[in-house]
């Protein structure tokens, strides 16, 4: 099996040292209340080519029977045999702030045994929250990102037919029930770091060293904001301009492994101490014939089959790497690719690194 292997390195322009450095405070940080909420709902998608659910999904029968029943149409569910009906699960993220009448997209999944939702229609479902109030309605023609070609044993399926979205399928009734930010901002950093809260909370401070030093760093997770005098009565322009500040955020030195893929995802600024390593492989060749036993003619003999097996172990050449001090991550996977290092091995040497104390980077896999 062909392994592959392929290094990125970001490389800085000719100008960046001339363009302002750092990360905008609203790439770093998200405001208290200010957050989506998800919504669910239940509801029938028909207009399916028989691909709907069968006999087995009693629910969606009842479904159907119910909805019939509100249009003064009296049937029982064990009355009717549909199979251009499924029963779908609704899924949609109401944003933050969103108003009545607004349009939001939607995903739509079948819980039953339907096979293809290819060309449905999603009627009326109210989408609740967990406080089991309705914010929004959703209907629409259904989007899959797959289908079903052929019939019986001759079929090919392609992505997954069962689950698709409508793009602005449900209309928002009520309110997001988002909090309007108040005097007192609250700033909650995606990733919790000590070093990066307070850098938000000194860039903060000195962008508005007029108004003293309205924010603080309360703890790695949280930076809270007074709003200044001079912005009272503006709190959204206040929360504009401060999300524009520019921060250099703390980046732990990380190595993500994943061995599944053979990928290795590493920060520039990773370094490894003074360290030689020796890589070298074993390769194993089994290989089994067969030898037939004749007895000879007329006799009480029976014929027999027996295995040949033979083992052949060649060990490789090991291969040496040498790297000097303050050398990175960068150049010792440069180095194991010049000697012909494979993916898997490079994650084997970079774990080995960090068990002899050699790597001071997080290692994580995934």
């Amino acid at each position: 099996m062909r392994h592959c292997f392929f290094l990125v390195t970001m490389l800085a322009g000719v100008h960046a040292a001339e363009a302002p450095r750092g990360t905008p405070i609203r790439s770093l940080v998200s405001i208290e209340g200010v957050r989506d909420n998800q919504l669910l709902g239940y509801g029938l998608v028909v207009g399916l080519n028989g691909t709907g659910d069968k006999r087995q999904t009693i629910f969606s029968a009842q479904s159907l029977t119910n909805l019939l029943g509100r249009m003064g149409v009296s049937v029982a569910p064990s009355a009717i045999l549909v199979r251009n009906t499924a029963a779908v699960l609704v899924t949609a993220d109401l944003p933050p702030f969103a108003q009545p009448g607004e349009r939001i997209d939607i995903t739509v999944a079948a819980i039953g045994d339907a096979s293809n939702l290819q060309g449905g229609l999603l009627v009326m479902t109210p989408l609740k929250a967990a406080g089991a109030q309705t914010y929004a309605v959703a209907q629409g023609s259904v989007i899959t990102g797959g289908f079903v070609a052929g019939r019986g044993g001759n079929s090919q399926t392609v992505n997954h037919p069962t689950a698709g979205r409508v793009p602005g399928g449900a209309i928002v009734e009520r309110s997001a029930p988002s909090v309007e930010p108040s005097g007192l901002i609250h700033l909650q950093l995606n990733r919790p770091d000590f070093t990066t809260a307070a850098r938000i909370a000194a860039a903060l401070n000195a962008k508005f060293q007029s108004a003293g030093a309205p924010a603080r760093a309360e703890n790695a997770g949280l930076v809270t904001v007074d709003t200044p005098a001079p912005w009272k009565g503006r709190t959204v322009e206040f929360i504009a301009a401060l999300q524009d500040v520019l921060v250099e955020p703390a980046r732990p030195a990380r190595i993500i492994l994943n061995e599944r893929t053979g990928t290795v995802v590493f920060g520039g600024d990773v370094r490894i101490s003074p360290v030689s390593i020796l890589h070298g492989a074993l390769s194993v060749n089994i290989e089994t014939s067969w030898s037939v036993s004749q007895p000879a003619p007329l006799s009480q003999g029976k014929t027999a089959v027996t295995p040949q097996t033979t083992v052949a172990a060649s060990p490789g050449k090991a291969q040496s790497v040498a790297l000097k001090e303050g050398a990175s991550v960068e150049e010792l996977v440069r180095a194991l690719l010049s000697i012909g290092t494979t993916p898997r091995d490079i994650i084997a040497i970079l774990q080995s690194a960090k068990a002899a104390g050699a790597l001071d980077a997080d290692l994580e896999v995934i």
